[in-house]
C-alpha cells in the first residue's frame, strides 16, 4: 500500500522537534500584522504557528490541516499561550472542506491565508468566495522561479505558481499585490517566493 500524503505529514508532525519555526513567516507577518482583526482561515495550518499568532493578536480563526497530528501540537500550543479559545482545529483535506453555510454565510471571513501550502488541487478558485467585503486572501509559498534560481522547496513545476499565475486565479478580487521576493534560507542559501495580496 502506497504511503498517502496524509500520512507523509502526519509522521514529520509527530516528531519531539517542532517540523517549522514556532514564530510567522516574515511575509506573512508584515502583510497581515496591520489588518484589522476579524475572522480567519488558515489552510494548511500544520502546527498551528500563523494561526495562533493571528489569535494573539485578536483573531478568530479556523485552522484547517489533514495532519491530525500537527494541529494536536498546535492546539496544545494555543492552549499554553492562552488562545485556544479563538481557533477552531479542522482535520480535513483542504482541497474539499468547505466552510458550513452557517459558518460562511455570503463570504463572512475576513482573511483567507495560504502559506506554503502546495497542493496539485486548485484551493483558490473557492477560497476567494469565502471572503467577506473587504477581506483580502494571502498568498505566501515558493515561487515557480525557485526551481531554477532558487533553494529548497517542491521540486514538481505542478505545485507552484509565478506571480502572473496567482494573479489569474485571483480573478473577481482587486490584487494588490502579486511579485517574487527573496529570502536567505537558515543553510545561507537563496530561496524565492511569491506573494499575492487581494480583496474583494
Amino acid at each position: 500500500m502506497s504511503t498517502s500524503r496524509r500520512d507523509i505529514w502526519n509522521e514529520r508532525y509527530s516528531g519531539t522537534d517542532r517540523v517549522w519555526s514556532a514564530t510567522p513567516n516574515k511575509d506573512v507577518a508584515a502583510i497581515v500584522g496591520d489588518l484589522p482583526p476579524g475572522r480567519a482561515i488558515d489552510l494548511g495550518a500544520g502546527e498551528g504557528r500563523h494561526a495562533i499568532w493571528l489569535a494573539e493578536r485578536g483573531w478568530t480563526v479556523t485552522a484547517v490541516d489533514y495532519a491530525d497530528a500537527g494541529l494536536d501540537r498546535g492546539r496544545r500550543e494555543a492552549t499554553e499561550r492562552g488562545v485556544a479559545e479563538a481557533i477552531t482545529w479542522v482535520v480535513e483535506d483542504v482541497t474539499e472542506w468547505e466552510p458550513s453555510p452557517a459558518e460562511n454565510d455570503t463570504g463572512a471571513y475576513d482573511l483567507v491565508l495560504i502559506a506554503f501550502l502546495h497542493v496539485p488541487e486548485d484551493v483558490f478558485t473557492r477560497a476567494r468566495e469565502w471572503l467577506a467585503p473587504g477581506g483580502h486572501l494571502v498568498v505566501v509559498g515558493h515561487a515557480l522561479r525557485n526551481l531554477t534560481d532558487g533553494h529548497g522547496g517542491p521540486q514538481d513545476p505542478t505545485l507552484l505558481h509565478s506571480p502572473e499565475q496567482l494573479r489569474q486565479k485571483a480573478a473577481g478580487l482587486t490584487v494588490l499585490r502579486a511579485e517574487e521576493v527573496e529570502r536567505v534560507t537558515d543553510s545561507g542559501e537563496r530561496a524565492i517566493d511569491v506573494v499575492l495580496v487581494a480583496t474583494r
